[in-house]
C-alpha cells in the first residue's frame, strides 16, 4: 500500500471551496465524488496524515476502486492532476478551478498503469449565454415572474446558474411558461428541490414529446399509478419511491417490458421469501424471467411446474445407501442372566 502525497494551491488552515466549483461542477457530479473532493481539500492541511487509497476507502466505507473512480472523474474535469509509479497512485495535485491547463499530461488512462475503468463525466445540456439570460430577465416580465415563483417553490434565492438552467427550458427547449411552472411544482411535490433533479425530469419530458401541462399530468398520472402499485405490492405505503427504486421499476416496465401483474407477482414472492421488501431480490427474480422469456403468469406457472418435476426426479433418483456396520456393533450381541451371575458370586464368597 503506497502513501499518496497531496498538494494544493490554497492557504493552509482554511478549507476553501470556490464558488465556481459549487456553481459549475458540484450540481453535475455524483454526490460521493463531491464528498471525496471536499475531503481531499481538507487533507491538504494535514501534512502528517498517512493518506492512501486504503485510508480514503476506510473514511467513506467504500472500495479503493470507488475512490479511484472519483479521482479519475475529477482529473477528467480538470480539477486534479494524478501521478503514479508502477501500478501505484503516488500523487494528487488539486488544481485551481477554472484554470486552463495547456500543460495537462495526456489522458491518465493512457499514461498510468493504475487499473481504473474510464469514468466519463455525465453529459449536461447546453446552457444559455450570460448575455441571453440577462436579456430575458430585463425584457420579459413573464420570465421575471417565473423566476420569482421558482424561488418561492424552492425556498431559496436562485443563483445565476439556477436561473440559466430554468430558462433553458423556456428559450432552449421552448417549454410554455405554465409547463415550466408545473415541472417545478411537480418535482417539489415529490420532495426534491434540486435543480439537477428538476432538469433531469424536464429533459425526460422533452424526450417523450411532452409540450403541455395536460400531457405532463397524463404522463405523471401513469407514472404514479404504476410506481405506487409496485410499492403497494411490496407493502410500502406513505412515501414516494427513492431514486434507486425508480430506476429498478423503470427498468422492469420499460426495458424488460413486464406487465404489472408479473411485477406484482415477483414482489409477492420477494416478500414471501425474505419477509421484507427488497428491490434487489425482486430484480433477481425478474431478471431470470427475462432471460427465460417469460411474458405471462402462465409462463411463470409452467416454470414452477418444471422446477417441481425436476425436484421430484432428483429425489426419486437418490438411492438410500444401507447402513454400514462399524467395528463397535459388527458382532453378535451376548445375553446375560444377571440374577444367576449374582447368585454364583455369593456362593463363591461363602465357600472361601
Amino acid at each position: 500500500m503506497s502513501r499518496i502525497a497531496i498538494t494544493s494551491h490554497s492557504n493552509a488552515g482554511v478549507t476553501l471551496v470556490p464558488d465556481l466549483f459549487i456553481d459549475a461542477w458540484m450540481p453535475q457530479a455524483n454526490g460521493e465524488f463531491v464528498k471525496i473532493y471536499l475531503y481531499l481539500l481538507r487533507c491538504t492541511h494535514l501534512p502528517d496524515q498517512e493518506l492512501s487509497l486504503s485510508s480514503l476507502a476506510d473514511v467513506f466505507s467504500c472500495t479503493e476502486n470507488d475512490i479511484l473512480r472519483a479521482l479519475r472523474y475529477w482529473e477528467k474535469s480538470g480539477l486534479l492532476r494524478l501521478s503514479a509509479e508502477g501500478a501505484s497512485l503516488t500523487g494528487i495535485e488539486i488544481l485551481p478551478c477554472g484554470s486552463q491547463r495547456q500543460d495537462l499530461d495526456e489522458d491518465f488512462s493512457k499514461s498510468s498503469p493504475v487499473p481504473v475503468k474510464k469514468e466519463e463525466p455525465p453529459a449536461s445540456p447546453p446552457r444559455l449565454s450570460a448575455g441571453r439570460v440577462r436579456q430575458l430577465q430585463e425584457d420579459n416580465e413573464e420570465v421575471r415572474q417565473l423566476l420569482f415563483l421558482a424561488e418561492q417553490y424552492l425556498g431559496r434565492t436562485l443563483s445565476s446558474t439556477d436561473a440559466n438552467r430554468i430558462l433553458y427550458f423556456y428559450d432552449g427547449l421552448h417549454f410554455p411558461m405554465d409547463l415550466i411552472e408545473y415541472l417545478i411544482e411537480y418535482c417539489v411535490s415529490r420532495g426534491s428541490t434540486s435543480l439537477h433533479y428538476i432538469e433531469k425530469v424536464g429533459l425526460e419530458w422533452h424526450k417523450d414529446g411532452v409540450s403541455s401541462v395536460s400531457e405532463a399530468k397524463a404522463r405523471t398520472s401513469v407514472w404514479n399509478k404504476n410506481y405506487f402499485s409496485i410499492l403497494k405490492a411490496f407493502g410500502i405505503r406513505g412515501r414516494n419511491p427513492v431514486s434507486g427504486e425508480v430506476e429498478c421499476m423503470k427498468r422492469w416496465l420499460e426495458e424488460y417490458g413486464f406487465s404489472m401483474e408479473l411485477i406484482q407477482e415477483a414482489c409477492a414472492r420477494t416478500v414471501s421469501q425474505t419477509g421484507q421488501p427488497s428491490f434487489q431480490y425482486a430484480e433477481g427474480i425478474l431478471g431470470a424471467w427475462k432471460r427465460q422469456k417469460v411474458c405471462t403468469l402462465e409462463d411463470v406457472k409452467r416454470l414452477d411446474q418444471q422446477h417441481r418435476s425436476s425436484q421430484k426426479s432428483f429425489s426419486a433418483g437418490r438411492v438410500r445407501k444401507p447402513q454400514t456396520a462399524n467395528r463397535f456393533n459388527n458382532f453378535h450381541q451376548r445375553e446375560y442372566d444377571y440374577s444367576q451371575l449374582e447368585k454364583q458370586l455369593l456362593e463363591k464368597q461363602l465357600n472361601e
